[in-house]
Order: C-alpha cells, then sequence, then structure tokens
C-alpha cells in the first residue's frame, strides 16, 4: 500500500531520520518496562495502548523525546521505519490474536509481527503460517525476568525465521541481560521454538519454586525455624551450590516485615497460590511427547491443591510430628531436586526438538537463562557445559551430574522419609527421588503391567528370551 490509513504516514510525513526504529504494542508494566528499556539503549519507539494515560506517561517520562505515541495502530505503523518491527506485549491467546490482526489488516509486505508475551507455542505456530500467507513475517519471542527483567535487562528466546531474527538481533541483544558480556538473548530455533523454550522454562520454575516452598515448610513446621531463622539460611545457601535468583529473593521474602501488622510479611500472606498456566502447559507437552515432568506436575498439582482451602480445612489433621533433619540436609535435598528439575525439563526440551524439527542447541538454552531470568543460577554454566561436552544425553547421565548428585541423595532420601512420615507434604521432592530411583533400576516392574494389559486387552508383549513382538501368555487361548 502507498500510505497507512487510520492515522498514517502521507507523503508530507516525517523523515527516515524521524521514525521510530521499532513500534510497541501493550504498554502494561512488562511493555512499559520493555519500552523504557529500548529508549534507554538509544532506539526510538513507537508506543500505542488503548489507554492514553500509559501512552502520555512514557511520552512524558525521561526518555520521552524518543517516545512516539499513537493513537491507534495505523499511526503505530505510519510511525517505524520500513520494514516495520514491532512488538506485541498483551495477554495472550484472544486478545493477541486480535492484537495481530489489527495490525496485519494495515501492515505492509515485509513488515514484522514479534509477540513477546507468554503465548502457547501451537498459537505461535499457527500465527507464523498465517502472516506467511499473507507475505507478513512472525517472531515468537519468550521474554523472562519480570519487570525487573524488562527494564534492565531480561533473557529473550526467540522463534523463527533465523533471517528475520537477524534484522531485530542487535536492538534485542542491546536491551538483553548480560552474563559476563555474553548477551542473553538467542534464536533458537524456527517458528514455535522460542515460546516451547519459555514455557519450559516457566515449568522448571514452578518445580524450583515448589520445592523451596516445600523445604521452607519443612524448616517452618518440622523444625520450628520462625521467618528470621529461614531467610538467614537461604541468604547463606545463596552463597553456595545453590546461588540462584529464586533462592537469594527466598531469604529476602522470609526477612520482610509487614509495615502494617508488624508482622513477617509471610505470616499475613494467604496460603493459596496463583498461576497463568504456562507451568501447566509444560507438564501437558512432556506427557504429550512421551518424557517425564514429575517435579513440574507436582508443582502445578501444588498450587491447584492450595485453592482448595474449603476442602483443606474440612480435612485439616492434628499438627504434624517434628522432623529429625538438619538445615544441611534439606540444602542437599533441594540442591538434588533442583538438579532432576532442570534435567526433566531439558528432557522436555530434547524431544519436542526432534518432534518439530527444531534442532535446539540445549547448551546455548542454557546460556540464554544464566543471566535475566526467572530460573538463572550458578549451575546453568554446568549445565551448558555438560551438553557440550556430551550432546543429546540426559543431564542425569552426564559425569559431572552422576558426580554431583550422587552424594546429595542420602538427604534426599532422609527428607522425603521424613516428610512422609511426620505428614509434611513434599511432592516435588518425593517426585524427583521417584525419577531418579525409577532411572536406575536395570529390571523395573513394567513386566507386570503388560502382563496385565496383555490378560485383559490381548495387547502383547515381547520377551527377554527371543526377539520379536506380540506375544501373549498362557490366559491367551488359540
Amino acid at each position: 500500500m502507498d500510505d497507512l490509513t487510520e492515522g498514517g504516514l502521507t507523503d508530507s510525513g516525517p523523515t527516515d531520520s524521524e521514525l521510530a526504529d521499532i513500534g510497541l504494542v501493550g504498554l502494561g508494566v512488562m511493555g512499559a518496562n520493555l519500552a523504557l528499556n529500548l529508549a534507554e539503549k538509544g532506539f526510538r519507539v513507537a508506543v500505542f495502548d488503548r489507554d492514553p494515560e500509559r501512552r502520555a506517561a512514557l511520552a512524558s517520562g525521561a526518555f520521552g523525546a524518543r517516545f512516539t505515541a499513537c493513537e491507534n495502530e495505523g499511526a503505530l505503523l505510519a510511525a517505524v521505519r520500513p520494514p516495520r518491527p514491532t512488538l506485541l506485549l498483551v495477554p495472550a491467546g484472544a486478545p493477541t490474536d486480535a492484537a495481530i490482526a489489527g495490525l496485519a489488516d494495515l501492515a505492509e509486505p515485509g513488515d514484522l509481527v514479534i509477540d513477546a508475551g507468554n503465548a502457547d507455542f501451537n498459537d505461535t505456530r499457527r500465527r507464523a503460517h498465517e502472516l506467511e500467507a499473507r507475505s507478513l513475517t512472525f517472531l515468537g519471542v519468550g521474554v523472562s525476568g519480570g519487570a525487573e527483567g524488562a527494564r534492565h535487562g531480561p533473557a529473550m528466546m526467540a522463534g523463527g525465521s533465523r533471517a528475520i531474527w537477524a534484522r531485530v538481533e542487535p536492538m534485542f541483544t542491546a536491551i538483553a541481560a548480560r552474563h559476563g558480556e555474553a548477551p542473553c538473548a538467542a534464536w533458537l530455533g524456527p517458528d514455535g521454538a522460542g515460546h516451547f523454550v519459555k514455557t519450559v522454562h516457566n515449568g522448571i520454575e514452578y518445580a524450583d519454586m515448589q520445592m523451596i516452598a516445600e523445604v521452607y515448610g519443612l524448616l517452618r513446621d518440622g523444625l520450628g525455624a520462625d521467618e528470621a531463622r529461614v531467610a538467614d539460611l537461604f541468604r547463606a545457601w545463596s552463597e553456595g551450590p545453590l546461588a540462584s535468583y529464586l533462592v537469594e529473593i527466598t531469604a529476602e521474602v522470609a526477612a520482610a516485615i509487614d509495615p502494617e501488622s508488624g508482622k513477617p510479611v509471610l505470616q499475613i500472606i494467604a496460603d493459596s497460590a496463583g498461576q497463568k498456566g504456562t507451568g501447566r502447559w509444560s507438564a501437558i507437552e512432556a506427557l504429550r511427547l512421551g518424557s517425564v515432568a514429575s517435579t513440574i506436575e507436582a508443582a502445578v498439582g501444588a498450587r491447584n491443591l492450595s485453592a482448595a482451602s474449603e476442602l483443606r480445612a474440612s480435612l485439616a489433621s492434628p499438627s504434624a510430628a517434628k522432623i529429625d533433619l538438619t538445615p544441611e540436609q534439606l540444602h542437599d535435598a533441594l540442591h538434588a531436586g533442583k538438579i532432576v528439575a532442570y534435567a526433566q525439563g531439558f528432557d522436555v526440551l530434547a524431544r519436542a526438538s526432534v518432534e518439530y524439527g527444531w534442532s535446539l542447541d540445549l547448551a546455548q538454552v542454557a546460556r540464554v537463562w544464566r543471566a535475566g531470568c526467572i530460573i538463572r543460577s550458578a549451575m546453568l554454566d554446568d549445565i551448558a557445559a555438560a551438553f557440550e561436552a556430551h550432546p543429546g544425553a540426559s543431564l542425569l547421565s552426564a559425569p559431572a551430574f552422576r558426580a554431583r548428585l550422587d552424594p546429595l541423595l542420602p538427604a534426599l532420601r532422609a527428607t522425603v522419609a521424613a516428610s512422609a512420615l511426620s505428614g509434611l507434604p513434599a511432592p516435588a521432592l518425593a517426585n524427583a527421588l521417584a525419577y531418579r530411583d525409577q532411572l536406575t533400576q536395570p529390571r523395573g516392574t513394567a513386566n507386570i503391567l503388560q502382563g496385565l494389559r496383555d490378560y485383559f486387552g490381548q495387547h502383547g508383549f515381547e520377551r527377554t528370551d527371543r526377539d520379536g513382538s506380540g506375544f501373549h501368555g498362557p490366559w491367551v487361548s488359540g
């Protein structure tokens, strides 16, 4: 088209030097912070949000000269230098589809739509094909780090055409978090690869947080530790092998005092956890791919049960017994559980890579997660090194991680046993232990499962003493 209607440019519009480098739709917390990050790094940004106060707040702020506040999608596209990249930070699902449709109806061939929300990767794959049919280009970019990361440096996981990524790579690497000199932003694969990696990132985040919560519960209810003691322990743990963002902020949350009541904040927060769906998506995709993400599934289940407050109140039992564990054992149990959660998450990624032909570089994924994102931890350097040395292997089979996990297992066993005997639940830690134990059994119990399946359904089985399949037991005649 020669010009853009609905607030578009005519021949007397801005010169090329006055046009924005990128458009951004959606000025909620994440969108506004990413816009400020871009502006601070020297980029000109055209912004649109249906709330005029949000647009005005950016235009009148510290970097106001680098923003062009637009009243509609047409004005936004007219304000961006062709071929126009437009970044979407809107709620997942139907709102994203509506935002894409609004842009696609006005865009020109070659314009680029970038969905940086928490999208279902299946939607990302569909949208990429739909826009390609209209001669438009599309990237699905997972962004992690919360509001603080968006403002000062997130981890960014891109999926789509590698050539299209190259168009915006300098901009995104400029605003991304850094691990040393390396930006934590990378192209990871075609179509939905970036959003899938972000989904699994969030699944690992669920598992990690749940295991932290379980250790907190065992400290509080099993060892009688108050919030100050919990804070001291997690603060010390954040300086050792458990060094990570989540362990670090656990200490801060445990130490915080509510200014209104004067009580520790943890004492006044309701015991009911929310979720936005990405952890559940991780668990669903793991099951569909034939992978096992039992720590993630346990974390999703725990959040679901946390919301069943009336049922829990009706079934409440007497106080649990005290446990005979040391903080050091709980530290090691958490360390072991974290290793297993990462191993499960990376296995899901490996299976999806084969299923969708993405050729994911798991070492690269680990490197992108080293800074900016919520699950950043000291462990990720070692994970990257393990996948570089042993491509395609399970993390648990890498020599460095076998040597790391084995000494931690007695503490994990003691913790899971004490949890069960005392009635203090630790479902994610228990699933981490069960997963590792099941992997180390050369002969498990699936033989009886196959026997039962053959008995009631004549499904057949393989034998250990001859080749082939489709054998039946003596209960099947003829």
